[in-house]
Order: structure tokens, then sequence, then C-alpha cells
């Protein structure tokens, strides 16, 4: 089984380099995605756990993924690095 490496802000499989954001030298990351950090720093730095999720529920029906796919997404959020709860 190939597990997909995720972005650790919104979930997004980060499967293509095209996808992969970048830190503040250039270079791509292997933790975030682009939508979610660019040159070293996250693109909605004050997003909360509320908003990511009603995106994330957001962009998957605009994609018309089926509801368990969407919840699916939903539940793997507060596993990321990003909203874990220390």
């Amino acid at each position: 089984m190939i597990v997909a490496t995720l972005c650790q802000s919104c979930g997004i499989p980060l499967d293509n380099e095209q996808l992969k954001g970048t830190e503040a030298n250039g270079l791509k990351t292997d933790e975030y995605c682009k939508f979610c950090y660019d040159a070293g720093s996250f693109v909605k730095p004050s997003m909360t756990f509320g908003d990511m999720k009603e995106t994330v529920e957001t962009q998957m029906k605009k994609l018309k993924l089926s509801e368990k796919l969407i919840q699916d997404a939903v539940n793997i959020l507060p596993t990321l690095n990003r909203w874990k709860i220390i």
C-alpha cells in the first residue's frame, strides 16, 4: 500500500511537486501544499481549525466528491501537524 504524503494543514495529497508549497529560500516543502504555505509562511496565518474544515468541505463539494470522502478528509484534519493539540 502506498501512503501519500499529505499537506499538514489541509490534507491534500502532495503526490505532485507542483502542489508543494515553498520555504522562504524558494525550495519546495514536503510538509505543506502551495494553497496553505508559500515563501516560508502560511498563506492565511489567522485561519482557524473551523475555517479549514469549512474550506475543505466547500472545495471537495465543488469537485462533486462523495459525502463519505468529504467526511473522511474532515476527520483527518485534527491529526495534521497544524491542527494537533499539544
